[in-house]
């Protein structure tokens, strides 16, 4: 099974929410809140909803919910892509 990697992330989040243009997503960002990066909490809700859609895979709105860095929301996507014995 291949993993939910963080430029597949960036992906669903710019077509999910869009990109604010003054911020670069291409740093270390594995660690940085969602809210700095310019995503509330709809964007994320909206990401989990495609992913869902896309991968298969439940995404709990509480899981999400506390999933405040791009880290954790990957941590959560690939966890229930392995209990899913999902391959992307």
């Amino acid at each position: 099974m291949s993993a939910f990697t963080l430029e597949d992330l960036k992906a669903v989040m710019r077509s999910a929410a869009g990109e604010d243009e003054s911020l670069n997503l291409d740093g270390d960002i594995l660690g940085v809140d969602f809210a700095a990066l310019g995503y509330d909490s709809l964007a994320l809700m909206e990401a989990a909803s495609r992913l869902q859609r896309d991968l298969g895979v439940e995404l709990p709105e509480e899981e999400v919910a506390d999933a405040a860095t791009p880290a954790a929301f990957l941590t959560l996507v690939n966890d229930r892509l392995a209990e899913a014995g999902t391959a992307r």
